[in-house]
């Protein structure tokens, strides 16, 4: 496994990361907690050393089962801490105190560190932001406390789905550690503005969301149904499941010897890992299957330059987490 800097923080992590999402039991459908911590356990021996969760996959469950999984291990955990009055993604006309006031973040953050079994969590993060708090004082005293007490190490910002520009004033203030923020090969706009900016503030970058959940790993047919509480039902609905695979198909034609690139799923990490802003890249892995695929890209093999370009020109302006019902 190669590693990467977190930005200025000295820690180096695995380029490849654990996204602990689906492992929750919450929004992805069915899960076993005995497949959970299989492949925890393979993702560690496999190198991984970066475990992306938050308390909101699961009320907690994806917490309790890192922190069970790693638990005497010294790997990099981040979790992230949600808005108090739950609301997704923040505008600028949200209140701070409404999402964030200083007692939250305390009792949220002592309550993830319960579920991690850790007295001190590597990074914790905003859930959501909107640079419209960058000038309030609370949250800035909260973190600070926080670090102070030996309760987190360093502090993130979860950005807004698909709206990158909405964090830019708060990595120009230096007053965050990394962003996390979905960047795939259809969604391609962090390029332009983050990223530069995080490589001049030395900001670490965490790239979410890698297979659009789902579509790029090329197992979705236009007669793929969601069940249960898989929230895919909506991310998918009406003609967005019709646009995603036709989209996809497109795609298949840069597999082959001469490219180099077997699969949809290794396309996919690849064409984020080429881009050197991007800290650690962290795919969901519920199962073993999942840890191997994922692992494997990091061998140091590089994308050309030609196929970078033209897979630049499949970048899809779309949302499709707005208007769930």
């Amino acid at each position: 496994m190669i590693d990467r800097p977190f930005g200025r923080t000295k820690e180096r992590v695995s380029e490849v990361g654990f996204g602990a999402w689906g492992i929750g039991r919450a929004w992805w459908g069915p899960t076993k907690d005995k497949e959970s911590l299989a492949a925890l356990a393979e993702a560690w021996s496999a190198g991984i050393n970066f475990y992306d969760t938050a308390f909101v996959y699961g009320d907690g469950h994806s917490e309790a089962l890192v922190g069970r999984a790693l638990q005497g291990k010294e790997a990099f955990i981040a979790t992230k801490i949600p808005p108090r009055n739950w609301q997704w993604p923040a505008t600028p006309q949200m209140p701070l105190r409404d999402a964030f006031p200083s007692e939250w973040i305390t009792s949220c953050t002592e309550r993830s560190l319960k579920k991690l079994n850790r007295d001190c969590v590597d990074l914790t993060q905003f859930h959501v932001w909107t640079d419209a708090w960058l000038g309030e004082d609370e949250w800035k005293k909260a973190v600070e406390t926080l670090k102070e007490q030996g309760k987190i190490r360093f502090f993130g910002v979860s950005i807004n789905d698909h709206d990158p520009d909405s964090a830019l004033e708060l990595v120009a203030s230096g007053l965050v550690d990394s962003v996390q923020v979905i960047f795939n090969i259809f969604d391609q706009s962090p390029k332009k503005k983050l990223f530069p900016l995080c490589r001049t503030h030395n900001v670490a970058v965490i790239a979410r969301v890698p297979f659009d959940e789902g579509s790029l790993t090329g197992t979705l047919t236009l007669e793929t149904t969601f069940e249960g509480d898989d929230f895919r039902r909506h991310y998918f609905k009406g003609d967005n499941l019709k646009a995603a695979v036709e989209r996809v198909e497109k795609l298949k034609g840069f597999l082959g010897p001469e490219t180099g690139v077997s699969t949809l799923p290794e396309l996919a990490l690849r064409f984020i890992l080429a881009h050197e802003e991007v800290s650690v890249v962290i795919p969901g892995m519920r199962r073993h299957e999942h840890v191997r695929q994922n692992v494997a890209v990091s061998d140091g093999k590089k994308l050309g330059s030609g196929l970078l370009t033209a897979l630049a020109s499949h970048a899809w302006n779309r949302n499709f987490y707005k208007g769930w019902e």
